[in-house]
């Protein structure tokens, strides 16, 4: 609860600076940044003078009393409009919320609350705060990244585990490792998999985000697996690339390709790095090689209570790095028609070398 309150006088610096009374945050992962809960319906109304308020609604009562009892509780269905209306009747006359994340007709329940309090003479006004919570979640404090390392080893040890009792073999289908690798994530204390984890076997892994399906693995084919572990709701990202049977001599080169690439995005991060020239890194050694063309995506991306957040590390992005951001780094060569490599880590920017909490090994495996 500490750490809840530290970050909900982060974004009251923020409203503060810019001249808001108030906050009123309706994104459910970031009211889950800023206070703990984990169920469906939940907002925040965050005060200036420290007064805050969680909404939720009756299905909720009991939840929100143990995990957030520290914030004064109101209870309405309407639990957005009902914290507009206290947020005027406590007199927020400048009142932020999250465009990004409300809808038009959300929007305009709103304006409803604020054309309602003008009629009885109290004047208010909406502001957007755009991603004001999302900039506060880019640097991950101790607690997170004790759960992206928790969630990263339950990963570690999925894949470990499936390689050696032999579940990784010719003859399985696309679909029957994905669903053991993911029974096994939750096995071992997941509580869902980051995303549709992705196997991609022969032709299929050259195609960057194959959805796995009945594709037999066979001898001498490339087998990729993107996949990670949600842990206390933050997720793992990895990807290994590896090869059943014999590697051909094309296979070893464009793995060796790939791994010397992402070995100089992993080098290239750290405190100011532009995230452009971090991707530069990698991509430039794709490219030496006469494969800028197979590498079609960015280098990486932020990881947290989201599988993609800021910030994005590619030919688009924007910005610098900064520590205790924790970031992916992913190069990818993609031969159609052949097979494609991808290796991805999940590392934390720190003052000196970057954290890797993906530890798989990135050694070229045969299986």
């Amino acid at each position: 609860m500490v750490r809840y309150a530290e970050r909900r006088e982060r974004l009251r610096a923020t409203a503060t600076e810019r001249e808001l009374d108030a906050v009123l945050v309706t994104n459910l992962l970031n009211v889950r940044y800023l206070t703990g809960f984990t169920g469906s319906n939940g907002a925040l109304l965050l005060r200036t003078d420290g007064t805050d308020v969680f909404g939720t609604d009756g299905r909720y009562t009991t939840q929100a009393g143990t995990q957030v009892p520290d914030i004064e509780l109101l209870v309405d269905r309407a639990t957005v409009t009902a914290l507009a209306r206290e947020a005027v009747g406590r007199g927020a006359g400048r009142i932020g919320y999250e465009s990004h994340h409300l809808t038009v007709d959300g929007l305009r329940a709103l304006e409803s609350v604020l054309a309602d309090a003008a009629a009885g003479g109290t004047v208010a006004e909406l502001t957007s705060v755009q991603r004001a919570v999302e900039a506060l979640r880019v640097v991950k404090d101790d607690d997170e990244v004790d759960a992206l390392r928790r969630a990263c080893a339950v990963a570690d040890a999925a894949l470990a585990e499936l390689a050696a009792e032999g579940a990784l073999r010719p003859g399985r289908t696309e679909l029957q490792v994905g669903r053991e690798l993911d029974a096994r994530m939750l096995a071992m204390g997941a509580e869902a998999p980051s995303f549709e984890t992705i196997v991609a076997t022969g032709a299929n892994s050259a195609v960057p985000h194959h959805r796995p399906d009945s594709t037999e693995l066979r001898a001498g084919d490339f087998l990729k697996l993107d996949f990670g572990a949600t842990v206390d709701g933050y997720h793992s990202d990895m990807t290994r690339t590896l090869v059943l049977g014999e590697a051909a001599d094309w296979q070893r080169e464009v793995y060796e390709l790939v791994a010397a690439a992402q070995a100089a995005g992993r080098a290239a991060l750290g405190v100011g790095a532009d995230v452009v020239a971090v991707d530069a890194a990698a991509r430039d050694v794709i490219a030496a090689a006469g494969h800028g063309g197979h590498f079609p995506h960015g280098l990486g991306h932020g990881v947290g209570l989201e599988i993609h957040e800021a910030p994005g590390i590619g030919q688009l992005g924007a910005g610098t790095l900064a520590a205790g951001m924790a970031v992916t780094v992913e190069p990818g060569v993609y031969l159609p028609g052949h097979g494609g490599v991808r290796i991805e880590d999940t590392l934390i920017v720190t003052d000196d070398e970057p954290e890797l909490l993906t530890l798989t090994s990135k050694e070229l495996l045969v299986l």
